[in-house]
């Protein structure tokens, strides 16, 4: 069997198709990009992936988005140097002129891409014999192509605003965390199909179906449950998050947000670390301690900033937004180091 790189868009559609390629194989990595430069960042970033692995047998599928010309051949140009089969399955009419092109490039404009790829993995993988995910798949289906005659399109407008209105995980910071918790939405769908009035009771347990999947040993409000989980996840990542600014040790993490709870439970749980900072992808950063530096004072050093000893915050005007982690932070380390030389 392939090893599956499988990118995605991070719409219902999009999460859709990775629900459905997650219960088909066994060795499969996940991306998902929004249309522009996103999509080539995931792209090089899986190139990159399997020249590391050294992988010998590998497909990259592409499912829900339509690539550009431009981005159709540069990415045949670099498949077909790494020997990797290349597979798209999209509906927008928007990339015709690719479908005709390009013999990897599958274009259906009267299905949703979830319901092409459920199709394509039955008609070449024997997938789901039962049909134990056709329903969920024309849920899907009926609310991305706007079927409103439809009777699951009224579940299906729930789970696309279930989907669209997800913020709990940052998806550039805790990427696989934040796509098994919306395939675990969309898992949740099946039990709704058949009930009377099935929209409605799915809107109604929304709530604590996403409590569900925050909830450790003991219940809690879901905004607390949601700061324990995300302070264990970057509990976790810690090393990769570290940074360092006038001697002291912090982690960076990015677009976070509520500060105020998961920093200081953070560095409650991390005795060991000075100082947490969440940047935003305008710059816009905030700081917190606990008695163990003047975050007041570096925030002023780093980005014209202030507040108070234990929490702070300001801006680095020049801040070079990303979508990769790894490249935010060599930014802001950069720009830490540059500063304090000249202080």
């Amino acid at each position: 069997m392939s090893a599956i790189f499988h990118l995605s868009h991070t719409d219902l559609d999009g999460y859709g198709c990775q629900y459905f390629t997650a219960q088909c194989f066994s060795d499969i990595s996940f991306y998902n990009a929004n249309y522009g430069p996103e999509v080539t960042a995931m792209l090089e970033s899986i190139l990159a992936k399997i020249q590391a692995r050294d992988c010998k047998d590998v497909t990259i599928l592409i499912t829900d988005l339509n690539l550009t010309p431009k981005e159709s051949r540069w990415i045949e140009e670099q498949t077909t140097k790494l020997g990797v089969t290349l597979q798209l399955l999209d509906h927008h009419a928007s990339g015709q002129s690719c479908f005709e092109n390009f013999a990897w490039y599958y274009l259906d404009t009267t299905r949703s891409a979830s319901q092409i790829t459920y199709d394509w993995l039955q008609q070449h993988y024997s997938f789901d014999p039962n049909n134990t995910f056709l329903k969920t798949a024309q849920v899907i289906n009926s609310v991305d192509i706007w079927l409103s005659n439809h009777p699951y399109f009224e579940l299906g407008k729930v789970a696309l605003s279930m989907v669209s209105s997800t913020k709990e995980l940052n998806k550039v910071m805790f990427d696989s965390s934040d796509r098994a918790f919306k395939l675990y939405l969309i898992e949740q769908i099946d039990a709704f199909i058949d009930r009377e009035d099935a929209h409605i009771a799915f809107d109604d347990a929304m709530h604590q179906i996403k409590k569900e999947f925050f909830k450790n040993a003991q219940n809690d409000t879901k905004d607390n449950l949601v700061a324990s989980y995300v302070v264990a996840l970057i509990g976790t990542q810690k090393e990769r998050l570290t940074i360092e600014c006038e001697g002291k040790r912090g982690v960076l993490v990015y677009g976070v947000g509520n500060s105020s709870i998961i920093g200081n439970r953070f560095l409650l749980e991390n005795e060991d670390y000075d100082f947490y900072m969440d940047i935003s992808g305008r710059g816009n950063f905030s700081m917190r301690s606990a008695n163990r530096v003047d975050v007041a004072q570096l925030a002023q050093k780093i980005g014209n900033g202030g507040g108070h000893p234990n929490a702070s915050g300001g801006k680095i005007e020049n801040f070079k937004n990303s979508f990769i982690y790894e490249e935010i932070k060599a930014f802001v380390e950069e720009h830490i180091k540059n500063v304090s030389k000249k202080i």
